[in-house]
Parts: structure tokens; sequence; C-alpha cells
């Protein structure tokens, strides 16, 4: 197959004019590249989590580019052209947002928050608004409210999923990307590495056991995969 894309943790193939396969690496980053590592095993733990993660929401009315699961690393998707956006999902104060706005770390918002970034490495990935969008023609304010509707569902479904193992859904980021009818899918992947997840104790069980040398990452992405699996 051909290769169409190489990331920090996936690369992407062409199996038709329709679909790709997306394989999971065991390739772990942090704070734009500048932390790197392998981690065995891990690729095949986000694989699991995120089919997992669509399964659930394609059943819940959420439009995705997931068609099903090959193998422990490989999984068939519906190709999309990606909108260079990275739309940030927050329900609790952590990461960066804490740094940016002197908000205290694990503080609850009474609402969640919908940010966006401009899908740019050589930019370093930089918050943009609406009309910084628009302008430099990455979606249409419809296209933006569809995607915002989109995320703030997504969430919901989440959040309930995830208290359904006893872990809160703290913030995550998702991307959306056109198929060739100009349907808007949500792409990529949604796993511990793109997702925030503490337990009753604030203990993370996600990417901050990389990014903070605060654990075991194979072990807490583990937990999450089995009790995900067990409860499906």
């Amino acid at each position: 197959m051909k290769q169409l894309y190489q990331g920090k943790a996936k690369i992407v193939y062409e199996k038709s004019p329709q679909e790709v396969v997306i394989h999971f690496t065991d390739g772990a980053t942090a704070g734009n590249g500048a932390k790197k590592a392998t981690i065995e095993g891990k690729g095949v733990l986000n694989s699991r989590i995120s089919n997992l993660l669509f399964e659930y929401l394609g059943e819940n009315g959420v439009v995705t580019h997931f068609i099903k699961q090959l193998n422990d690393r490989d999984t068939l998707c519906r190709k999309v052209t990606i909108i260079p956006l990275e739309v940030i999902v927050r329900n609790i104060a952590s990461g960066s947002i804490v740094r940016r706005l002197g908000i205290e770390k694990g503080t609850v918002f009474d609402q969640p928050t919908v940010e966006f970034s401009y899908k740019n490495d050589d930019l370093g990935d930089p918050l943009l608004n609406d009309d910084h969008a628009v302008a430099l023609k990455i979606a249409t304010r419809e296209e933006l409210d569809h995607i915002k509707r989109e995320a703030l569902k997504i969430n919901d479904l989440l959040k309930s999923r995830f208290y359904s193992i006893a872990m809160t859904l703290v913030d995550f980021k998702l991307e959306f990307g056109k198929d060739d009818e100009g349907v808007i899918r949500l792409a990529d992947e949604i796993s511990p590495d793109n997702c925030r997840l503490w337990n009753n104790e604030n203990i993370s069980f996600d990417k901050d056991l990389f990014r903070e040398d605060s654990g075991d990452l194979i072990e807490g992405y583990e937990a999450v995969y089995h009790l995900l699996e067990e409860t499906s």
C-alpha cells in the first residue's frame, strides 16, 4: 500500500481511493516533539482503545471515519482530508490552559470550553479563533459551528463512557476531516494519547504519565483498555 502520511505515533496507508489503513506505532512524544521515546506495546493499546471508543461513538450517532479493526495495530478507515484544526474540549483545568490563563489545576468548569488550534507543527499549533480559521480558509463559519456541536456531543458521550469505568474525562483533542462527498467525519484517534483521564483520586491514566514522568504509561493504558473492554 502507498504511504500517505507518517506522524508521531501513526502511519497512514492508502488501501483504495476511498479507504486508508491507519497503523499505530510505539512512538511517544511530548512538548511538540521535544521529548521522544519508543514504548513497546503502546501502539497496540492505543489502537484497541481508539477502536472501542470509535465503535461506541458510531453506535451513538457520531459520523466517523472508522470502518473496522484489522489487527492489533491496523485499522481500516474511510479516507478523509483532514481539516487542519485541533479541537480541544476541556471539562477541568489542566495542562496548557493552567499555564496560559493562571487557572488553578483541577478547577471544574461550569460548562465545557472548546478551543481551536491551527494544526501546523512549524508554527507550534497556535490557538486561533473562528475569525482566524475563516480568514485562513480552514473552514466556513457553518462548518465551525457544526464541528463545535459535534465536539460537545462527543464530550457528553465520552464523559458518560469514562464515568462508567470510574474515570473522569478532564480534556481531549479531536480532529475532523472531509470525505470525498464533503461529509465531515470525526477522524484521527481517541486514546489516552489525546485524552486526559483521572481516577477518583485524580491520578492520571494518560500521556501525562510520560509527559511528566509520573508513572508507567503502559500500566495506565492497559488499565483503561481492560476497563473499557470489560464493560463493552
